[in-house]
């Protein structure tokens, strides 16, 4: 409590153009996964490091915290993390352990609009090119107005803001295949289609903007000896994003048609923004095999969308894909959604998207 009041004071101090002492150190920073790591990295470049609570290429769906982790987020001042939807494992620790730190949810930050999650795993190539995300304009011209506050209503406290209701908190059913082969809409397995929203907003450059931005608002706050560093760095890590979307957006452009199909329905957020058509997610669960029936009926969608392809991820089997492919037009690849085997720092994310846009080119450019 006494360190939110003093968060207070000095975001109403800044606001006037005064400041507070500078911390004898920056606060302890503490991000669940390497894409808000990597972006947290940026905006405190020459200040200060922060920590990374899962290990390249962990899910954060089903993670389980060793007991150094603990530790570090017991220390922590300012954690940050998506949200409950998808890090059901943190929510307890947060209220536990990291009861008086500061809290950032990307998933609530001001004007970001999330997406539903879809329901199965077969899609319209075209469900998704107008529903809620972003509205894919690339010509960022209008994104640098960073004056905005978004910490006020959105960095959550523990007291009241981290039990919500959604009894996660570690119980992650199995989903399963019913005779069909279909997966049951629902169930709380690796995919967590029990949340309402899609959760994988890093994805989204959109999503990222609001977070830089957010990010330096609250730090600023927090030290405001080092305010003119996190705005500096801030402004830096908003350009890059900008040059890096416009970039993507004219390399993806002229795969907007082209069907394909992914292991789990992780990329909805990278797919809306740039226009893609994915047609379908090979599982809904990926712990659990899909059925012999499940993947003829995938095959039948290949030919039916004539999909040039079927990606696999690093953590899952892709021999699975390569069976799936098998007796098709398609062809395998793979993604990487958390950059798994990327160096942690400010370059991740933008790594993560250059490679993601990468892989999608190299199979669905071909003629």
């Amino acid at each position: 409590m006494k360190r939110k009041l003093i968060t207070t004071l000095a975001a109403t101090l800044v606001g006037l153009g005064l400041s507070l002492p500078a911390h004898a150190e920056p606060p302890r920073v503490v991000a669940s996964i390497v894409p808000l790591h990597s972006l947290a990295a940026s905006v405190m470049d020459g200040v200060a490091e922060p920590k990374r609570l899962l290990p390249g290429g962990a899910s954060p769906h089903t993670y389980n915290l060793r007991p150094s982790e603990a530790d570090m987020l017991s220390k922590a001042e300012l954690v940050i993390w998506v949200g409950p939807e998808l890090e059901s494992f943190l929510e307890r620790p947060l209220r536990n352990l990291a009861a008086d730190a500061e809290v950032l949810e990307v998933a609530g930050l001001e004007g970001i609009r999330l997406l539903d999650t879809r329901d199965g795993g077969q899609w319209d190539s075209h469900h998704h090119h107008h529903d809620g995300g972003d509205d894919h304009n690339h010509g960022h011209d209008d994104h640098h107005d960073h004056g905005h506050d978004h910490d006020d209503q959105h960095d959550h406290g523990h007291s009241d803001d981290h039990d919500h209701g959604h009894g996660h908190n570690g119980d992650h059913g199995h989903a399963h295949d019913d005779e069909h082969g279909h997966d049951h809409d629902g169930d709380h397995g690796h995919d967590h289609h029990h949340g309402e929203h899609d959760m994988h907003l890093w994805l989204s450059p959109d999503v990222a903007r609001a977070f830089v931005t957010a990010l330096s608002e609250k730090l600023k706050a927090m030290d405001p000896g080092n305010a003119a560093i996190y705005r500096d760095n801030a402004e830096a890590t908003l350009s890059r994003i900008d040059e890096l979307d416009n970039r993507l957006a004219e390399r993806l452009a002229p795969l907007a048609d082209r069907a394909y199909l992914v292991f789990h329905d992780a990329y909805q957020y990278f797919e809306a923004h740039y226009g893609l058509s994915p047609v379908g997610s090979v599982t809904v669960n990926p712990e659990r095999q899909p059925s012999a029936r499940r993947l003829s009926e995938l095959r039948q969608r290949i030919r039916d969308t004539d999909a040039r392809c079927v990606f696999a991820e690093p953590q899952f089997r892709p021999s699975l894909v390569e069976t799936l492919v098998e007796g098709t037009d398609a062809e395998g690849g793979v993604l990487d959604p958390l950059g798994a085997e990327l160096a942690p720092g400010p370059d991740a994310w933008f790594e993560l998207m250059e490679n993601m846009a990468r892989d999608l080119e190299a199979c669905l450019a071909r003629d």
